[in-house]
């Protein structure tokens, strides 16, 4: 019999189809649950598992973004972009760009990066390779690290285990599921609960198991209501109040308390659950006895992009990390993000990757790694890494943008970006759909900044001069 840790990584069949628009993402999941407080001030409503608004401004929006095929043709390497394309020439974009980026609200030293992503051409670049503070931009490497190492249509398991002919005693195993709800939870023990009846068991002691993620569990920042300590079993991402979205108080023990909803759920379904859940390795002769996946890691990364979910980025870079055969802490998922990059053929000098979510102040990113991320994403021979296109922010719409770029704004639809947001850095990436139907990836990196709010218009307004 295989032994746990082989299993716990098992995949599903399914397939998502990944639809490139310059309109709202579809989002599996509540509104955000690991966003950081400075950004989610921009982000003006919540969005339901569905992605639909519904607070009280919702009537007064405008309609979702439209797909546009001209910007899906060289997405899909269809078509070039013209030769006589306005601002395609270097000098034409540093005309534009180069004002903007000496904007005060940008710090002493902001520096930029854009390329055509259908040719692959950079078109202007500001001090592209210099290594910054990239905060939540990061998560696109977290991303399209998690993606090629295991492709959209991983899905992480949760699993109750028991010793065949043995199941007084089930063992819950976490497979590293940051997006685990009490739903969900319900259902595992709703299926725990129809198998122990069929093995005659009417009466349980409950483990659980976290061994999937050795190391520290607190992020070098220590407790913060924007990220839960990490385990490899978590529900609601340890949220005190199941229910809060954005910045919340967050449960010491996570898995502990994963397991305590999962004793309530299995007694709900008529199973007796003997003493408190504790702790505990499964044995390596046990077996599956139920199981539930997370949805395909297309969505996931979708809903982790489009909400700078901290929680579920550092969930990514760990599942890299084993997925790799590395330790799933800080160090392993470091390694494994920059071994997968390197195989994509990045430009990596300066980077490093201390942690997924972008919190940590090591880390450091490029311009020119950020671009060459999302043309990598672009790229037809890699399809696998389309969900970073597909789950960037749309300008005006949906996630992190939400709250910028009124509708009034040129680039209110047209502009899909990964924003990122540290006490003095500021930072966006991204693509552009320019009025020649040409699809531009963008990274403007400010540090030193002394305002979000000064700095982050000065970003969108860098964002917006590609639509000109």
């Amino acid at each position: 019999m295989p032994k746990v840790g082989t299993w716990q990584l098992a995949t599903g069949a399914a397939v998502v189809g990944l639809v490139l628009s310059v309109g709202a993402v579809t989002l599996a999941g509540p509104w955000d649950t690991g966003q950081r407080t400075a950004e989610r001030r921009w982000a003006a409503a919540r969005a339901d598992p569905g992605g639909a608004h519904h607070d009280a401004s919702a009537a007064h929006r405008p309609p979702p973004a439209p797909s546009a095929p001209p910007v899906l043709d060289p997405l899909g390497g269809t078509r070039a972009a013209p030769a006589d394309a306005p601002g395609a020439a270097p000098g034409g974009l540093a005309t534009a760009l180069a004002p903007l980026l000496a904007d005060p609200a940008l710090g002493t030293a902001p520096t930029a990066c854009v390329v055509d992503l259908a040719t692959g051409r950079r078109l202007y670049g500001a001090g592209a390779s210099r290594p910054m503070v990239p905060a939540s931009t990061i998560k696109i490497a977290t991303a399209a690290a998690a993606l090629g190492a295991l492709g959209p249509d991983h899905r992480v398991p949760t699993t109750v285990v028991a010793v065949p002919g043995e199941v007084r005693v089930v063992t819950l195993v976490g497979g590293g599921d940051a997006t685990l709800d009490r739903d969900r939870l319900d259902d595992l023990a709703d299926r725990t609960a129809r198998a122990l009846g069929d093995r005659g068991a009417d009466a349980v002691r409950i483990a659980y198991d976290t061994a999937l993620y050795p190391g520290a569990r607190l992020h070098p920042i220590g407790p913060n209501d924007n990220i839960a300590p990490i385990s490899a079993l978590m529900v609601d991402q340890g949220r005190n109040d199941p229910a809060s979205t954005g910045p919340a108080t967050r449960s010491a023990d996570p898995a502990g308390e994963a397991a305590r909803v999962f004793a309530d759920r299995l007694s709900e379904h008529g199973v007796r659950v003997d003493g408190t859940p504790a702790p505990g390795r499964a044995p390596e002769e046990a077996v599956p006895v139920a199981q539930v996946l997370s949805a395909p890691l297309a969505r996931v990364v979708e809903r982790m992009l489009t909400h700078s979910d901290n929680d579920i980025a550092e969930s990514l870079a760990r599942q890299t990390a084993v997925a790799a055969g590395r330790p799933a802490d800080f160090a392993g998922a470091e390694r494994a993000v920059t071994d997968q990059l390197r195989r994509l053929g990045l430009p990596l000098a300066g980077t490093r990757f201390a942690d997924g979510s972008g919190l940590d102040r090591r880390d450091r990113a490029t311009a020119e790694l950020l671009t060459a991320l999302l043309a990598k994403a672009a790229d037809p021979e890699h399809p696998e890494l389309r969900p970073v296109l597909t789950g960037l922010p749309v300008a005006g719409f949906t996630g992190t943008l939400d709250g910028r770029y009124p509708a009034a704004s040129p680039g209110s639809g047209l502009i899909r970006a990964k924003t990122g947001t540290l006490t003095g850095v500021d930072t966006l990436a991204g693509t552009v759909a320019a009025p020649d139907g040409r699809v531009l990836a963008f990274a403007f990196l400010a540090g030193d900044t002394s305002s979000p709010y000064a700095a982050r218009p000065a970003l969108d307004r860098l964002a917006a001069a590609l639509l000109e």
